[in-house]
């Protein structure tokens, strides 16, 4: 009955029942895609900008020799992401697919390196992310309403639950949900800009301990991977390009927007960071945010900017979920053991199942870091050399492609080809190798779980 209904290819079924789609096919648009230009702006935005820019700058002023450097990075970082998204843009007009970046992985390096993909975003990557960001709202929780120990562990498995439901409840409640949080978001941020440029500079009631710049090759790298972390989720458009209902063409219209708004606030807040703390205060400080707030607003701003990086937190969360699946779905059409996984619900418009085992393996990450958070957050750090050796691969699957299906229709080709996709590659390679040598031995563990999902390849291959 499924085969049939599989081979026919009937959109009609696929919206009234689960469409598992056809094996080895991509529709190149979803029929009916629901998602509009804007919604697709506002997520991608929502999950870049998030708590991180409350937490990296100080790591970026600490590692820098001066304001203008600071603020150089922060603006290389734009550059950086908006030459990779040009990148996925001709991608994801090309080759349309709900499964994103596993889907061209595997038109351009075969199945084989395209599951390792979708099994390192299952166990390390996107769980993980999840897993961290719903442990930073947590914890903010935790500090304005403690209900024990455990808190900050229980307010996060509460929130991965109620956001995994909302987006199991369908594409639009999710959407809608996602513009809600962005717009409190956002107002904040617009306070917190607005207060810091109203004041006067170099007038601080507070006193911390300067410290020394001594400018490296590495620690410009070091600099360099955490202004990225905090660009980083632009590349889940990906996962969205094929239900837009505009088509995958606008996709080009939503990263190039969201990637210049972005660069745009990044900077703003940390010439308001520095306006009211200063490079050398900024350095030394471990809660950059969290000591403007106390400079500006006094203790009523340290409950603001706790609520603001909940929110943050939150937003991003929302994101990360809502995406993530994606790649679990695309996972599930290939492989038959893991067909449970390529369910896709026409009447929500979602990946049923694939949600729910990304929210079953976050809230297992979110219970073993309540017992061994040290190893939690280990954890989390070892995301960061698996993550940018795959996004150097999707540079390189661009120019594969470009040879290995030459006549394949090109709505958008990235401009100045090949020279904006090497840039790329060699960023996202240095990266790589700064990311190995910030989490030393740590990165082993995400070898391990690399070999694991070869096993399991292998095994999946001969059944």
């Amino acid at each position: 009955m499924h085969t049939t209904l599989e081979r026919r290819g009937n959109s009609a079924a696929a919206g009234r029942k689960i469409d598992r789609g056809r094996k080895g096919i991509e529709p190149s648009r979803t029929p009916g895609a629901p998602l509009r230009t804007i919604d697709a702006v506002a997520l991608i935005i929502g999950i870049v900008v998030g708590a991180g820019i409350f937490r990296t700058p100080s790591i970026v002023a600490a590692n820098v020799s001066g304001e203008f450097w600071l603020l150089c990075l922060w603006g290389f970082g734009g550059i950086v992401s908006l030459t990779g998204a040009l990148c996925y843009a001709e991608l994801c007009t090309a080759f349309p697919s709900r499964g994103g970046e596993y889907y061209f992985l595997k038109t351009a390096f075969g199945r084989g390196f395209s599951f390792l993909y979708a099994w390192s975003r299952i166990t390390v990557i996107q769980t993980g992310s999840i897993a961290m960001l719903a442990y930073i709202a947590g914890d903010y929780m935790a500090r304005l309403f403690p209900i024990g120990d455990f808190s900050a562990a229980i307010y996060a498995t509460a929130v991965v639950v109620i956001l995994t439901l909302v987006n199991v409840s369908g594409i639009h409640l999710g959407t809608a949900l996602q513009k809600l949080l962005t717009a409190l978001q956002f107002t904040g941020i617009a306070i917190i800009i607005s207060v810091g440029l109203s004041l006067p500079s170099a007038s601080l009631p507070i006193s911390i301990p300067a410290a020394e710049s001594t400018p490296e090759f590495s620690s410009i790298g070091l600099a360099l991977l955490f202004v990225l972390l905090s660009f980083g989720g632009w590349n889940e458009a990906a996962y969205i390009s094929s239900e837009l209902k505009s088509g995958s063409k606008s996709i080009v219209k939503v990263l190039v927007s969201a990637i210049l708004f972005i660069t745009l606030l990044y900077l703003m807040i940390n010439m308001v960071f520095l306006k009211v703390l200063g490079l050398k205060v900024m350095a030394a400080s471990d809660a950059v945010g969290v000591e403007m707030m106390k400079v500006t607003l006094g203790d009523k701003g340290v409950i603001l900017i706790g609520m603001l990086v909940t929110l943050s937190a939150l937003t991003s969360l929302n994101t990360t979920i809502f995406t993530g699946s994606r790649s679990s779905y695309a996972l599930g059409r290939d492989y038959n053991q893991l067909a449970f996984l390529g369910e896709w619900s026409g009447k929500r418009s979602a990946p049923v199942n694939a949600l729910y085992l990304q929210g079953t393996v976050a809230v297992l990450l979110i219970l073993f870091g309540a017992f061994t958070r040290s190893g939690f957050e280990a954890m989390v750090d070892f995301t960061a050399p698996v993550f940018w050796f795959f996004f150097m691969s999707i540079g390189l699957a661009l120019i594969v492609l470009r040879h290995k299906r030459p006549d394949n229709s090109r709505p958008f080709s990235v401009p100045l080809y090949p020279v904006t996709p090497l840039l790329f590659i060699i960023v996202c390679g240095y990266l790589f190798y700064s990311s190995l040598s910030y989490t030393g031995n740590g990165a082993l563990l995400g070898v391990a779980l690399l070999l694991a999902g070869l096993l399991f390849y292998l095994t999946c291959s001969r059944k």
